[in-house]
């Protein structure tokens, strides 16, 4: 075990690594949401449930499947569908004899918007995070990102056992 495995505290430079990390994250984020409202008129939450409908089997997902697959708490996903209902983009069918629950369904004007936005959504990606890395640094934070998240799911709820 290395040096830095057994502290408990993260070294200056390990702090610098992980302040740089997400405070690029975090920018990223911002910038490709706000790009993305402004172009297509579709937030984040919105593309979020939007993208996760568009891949699941005949369009649609019980609620709190979507939650899971979001990452989102169960009532603040309720109140979005709410609107996003409203606006003609997700329906609700009933789930046979389960009177509990429903499913959420990507609607015709959700899909058609959906495509829209990912049009907008891909252009913002290349702008801002695919033309500013060559491949080998494309490749590098793939590489981080797929170990991170691994890393992430495997540990006890993302929490150190040294807290």
């Amino acid at each position: 075990m290395t040096a830095s495995a057994t502290r408990k505290t993260p070294t200056s430079t390990e702090l610098a690594a992980w302040r740089e990390y997400i405070e690029a994250a975090d920018e990223l984020k911002r910038a490709v949401s706000s790009a993305m409202q402004e172009q297509s008129g579709v937030s984040s939450g919105d593309y979020s449930v939007l993208l996760a409908l568009s891949e699941a089997d005949g369009h649609r997902l019980r609620s709190s499947a979507l939650a899971d697959e979001i990452g989102w708490e169960r009532s603040r996903l309720s109140h979005h569908l709410g609107r996003m209902e409203k606006r003609g983009l997700v329906g609700r069918d009933r789930c046979g004899d389960d009177n509990r629950g429903a499913w959420i369904v990507l609607t015709t004007e959700g899909s058609r918007l959906f495509r829209t936005a990912s049009a907008a959504h891909f252009r913002v990606i290349r702008r801002l995070f695919v033309d500013a890395l060559d491949d080998d640094e494309l490749e590098g934070v793939r590489t981080a990102s797929a170990t991170l998240r691994r890393h992430v799911r495997s540990a006890d709820g993302g929490a150190s056992q040294d807290d």
